[in-house]
């Protein structure tokens, strides 16, 4: 009898493990941060690493999503994926660097195929000229959950005072 406790703990363990890592909130998460380190670039990195991001970015994105940001009058509206994926690799060639830093989650709500996740960032987007965001914003992003995974549909900055 005890040479079978320690496979069954262990079968158990393994379990609880695959529930937790593939339950839709931890998937969520995982998204959300795989978002935010596509879009950021280190000074000094190289172009073509930074462009093949372009393929993380597309696994990531809707076939439209509704962009909303204070800073940055151009990108609100709604946008195609290969439009945004365009935006990524003039973003990659011409940006000294970018910074998205997950500060803190709030929430993260979950109905059946969507999903919202309300967040802190820090997010910096340095320029030639001009840093178009520089400091730390509340986040709102919209996934839906897609045959291929979940895909984020809208994302919403506020800039914090």
């Amino acid at each position: 009898m005890k040479r079978y406790l320690i496979p069954a703990t262990v079968v158990i363990l393994l379990v609880g493990f695959c529930f937790w890592w593939y339950s839709p909130r931890q998937v969520i998460q995982r998204r959300t941060n795989s978002l935010l380190e596509t879009l950021t670039f280190e000074k000094g990195g190289g172009r073509a690493a930074r462009n093949l991001g372009g393929y993380a970015l597309h696994d990531l994105l809707a076939k439209d999503v509704e962009l909303e940001t204070p800073t940055i009058p151009e990108a609100n509206g709604n946008f195609s994926r290969d439009d945004l994926e365009a935006a990524y690799a003039w973003l990659a060639n011409q940006a000294k660097e970018t910074r998205f830093e997950l500060q803190e989650i709030h929430d993260i709500a979950i109905h059946d195929t969507t999903a919202t996740v309300k967040c802190s960032l820090f997010g910096l987007v340095e320029l030639p000229t001009y840093r178009s965001a520089d400091g730390n914003y509340e986040v709102t992003f919209d996934w839906v959950k897609e045959e291929d995974g979940w895909k984020l549909t809208r994302a919403v900055w506020d800039k914090k005072p």
